[in-house]
């Protein structure tokens, strides 16, 4: 009497399972793919119909703090400050729907700053279609938050590559931006207090709006660097906390030297790769079975970020496993790697990271505009490799080849494969052993 009937109900269960299924296969392609596009892929997830735009806010990821999706007219316009006071109308946890500025107008609008304190906000169509609840949507998108935190914790080369290539370009325009309009408003400035013109009143309002405009230009860079930079000793700190866990259940007694306190600030990706790359230093000391004391030591020579992790373990370790493991990012950030292992009195490994990207070259700003896979193929238009090496050596198809070689062609403004390579070489952009696994770096030469 209590059994279910399988023609009532066993194809509905089924149906639902397989839905279920698929959705959780839908939020796995979200988190897996390049962290730039993050915001795309989860608004594709959610269904256009509940939304027209979508902003990810992170402090974390330097290069790019906001990943947008939805209509470029709002999208485009959207601002740091803007998504900054709406971060700062919501606590940690806690999701809203409000009326904000955002894209320079007032917007009905659906925002959730998770426990990570990643913001997301979605600018609400005007007639919603979509019954998926606002609560799921907060859900789901802690997931995605926490995946971008490690991400950005992890470090990897490929994170680093467009983190560092990001931070440039911004850099470079508002560099551009700032002369320019710092120059205009100057020269505006100083005719308004000409005492030659006429209309005292008119000239002394004009100038005092060009003055709180000259200030407030002034000061980008300085809201820049604070979004883009870590002190030394923040850095530093943040690397305890993160160690905390690591360390608790050890027996070993870790002596911290922390940096200067008037250390040069360091760039978000360095910061990120150097706590990355410290956390694998002492996982490795970490395995001996014999280990009792640690010293990690951080430093500043102007120019670089030096760290220095040292142990009094038997001096065993696998350092061709370590440098292998730390490759990658010393590649990127073109950083230095010296270990000394003297069995019987322990290790010292020694890291150097530059804080400055390479001088700019030829055509290299236009690098920032490509994805990581469309890197990594044009590493290999570098070489002089033709489509089917190519697609044979990353494992995928002739086709999905020409269509990431068509994108880059675009993005680098240029005509063909040819004029790409060119760009890549001048650029400095090489293929390494690890390229086939997704990695590419810009070389020394």
């Amino acid at each position: 009497m209590g059994d279910i009937d399988a023609r009532d109900q066993g194809p509905t269960s089924d149906e639902a399972l397989s839905r279920e299924l698929d959705r959780w296969a839908d939020l796995r392609k979200v988190v897996d793919g390049p962290l730039p596009t993050i915001a795309a892929r989860f608004s594709t997830f959610l269904g256009a119909r509940s939304h027209d735009a979508l902003v990810i806010f992170t402090r974390e990821c330097t290069g790019r703090p906001r990943k947008v999706a939805g209509r470029k007219d709002i999208v485009d316009l959207v601002t740091i400050e803007e998504l900054e006071q709406v971060k700062a109308s919501l606590d940690v946890g806690v999701s809203c729907e409000q009326e904000a500025v955002l894209g320079g107008s007032k917007r009905r609008i659906w925002a959730v700053r998770d426990e990570s304190d990643i913001l997301l906000v979605m600018v609400l169509k005007t007639t919603r279609t979509e019954t998926r609840p606002l609560a799921e949507i907060a859900a789901v998108f802690g997931i995605v938050a926490t995946a971008i935190h490690h991400q950005v914790a992890q470090a990897s080369p490929d994170y680093l590559a467009e983190s560092r290539a990001a931070s440039s370009e911004r850099a470079r325009t508002i560099a551009e931006l700032t002369g320019v309009h710092e120059a205009t408003l100057s020269t505006i400035l100083g005719t308004l207090r000409s005492r030659d013109l006429d209309d005292r009143r008119a000239r002394i309002t004009a100038s005092e709006t060009a003055s709180a405009a000259l200030t407030t230009l002034r000061s980008t860079g300085t809201v820049d660097r604070e979004l883009s930079e870590e002190a030394v000793t923040t850095a530093f700190a943040r690397l305890q906390g993160e160690l905390g866990p690591v360390l608790k259940f050890q027996e070993v007694s870790v002596e911290y030297a922390a940096p200067p306190a008037d250390g040069r600030p360091l760039p978000g990706e360095v910061a990120y790769a150097a706590r990355a790359m410290v956390r694998a230093v002492v996982l490795a000391l970490c395995a001996q079975s014999e280990l009792d004391r640690m010293r990690i030591a951080w430093d500043c020579d102007g120019e670089n970020v030096l760290l220095e992790i040292r142990d009094t373990g038997p001096g065993w370790i696998d350092t061709d496993a370590l440098r292998l493991q730390l490759a990658g990012r010393l590649q990127t950030l073109r950083g230095d790697l010296h270990i000394e292992s003297i069995p019987g009195w322990g290790h010292c490994v020694k890291l150097t990271l530059p804080l400055d990207p390479p001088v700019a070259r030829p055509g290299e700003h236009l690098l920032s505009s490509l994805n990581p896979r469309e890197m990594e193929v044009l590493s290999h238009l570098a070489e002089g490799k033709r489509n089917r090496v190519i697609a044979e050596e990353l494992g995928v198809t002739q086709s999905t080849i020409k269509f990431h070689v068509a994108s880059l062609l675009k993005k680098l403004e240029v005509a063909n494969r040819g004029e790409a390579a060119a760009v890549a070489i001048r650029a400095g952009v090489v293929a390494t052993e690890s390229t086939a696994a997704g990695h590419w770096v810009a070389g020394r030469g």
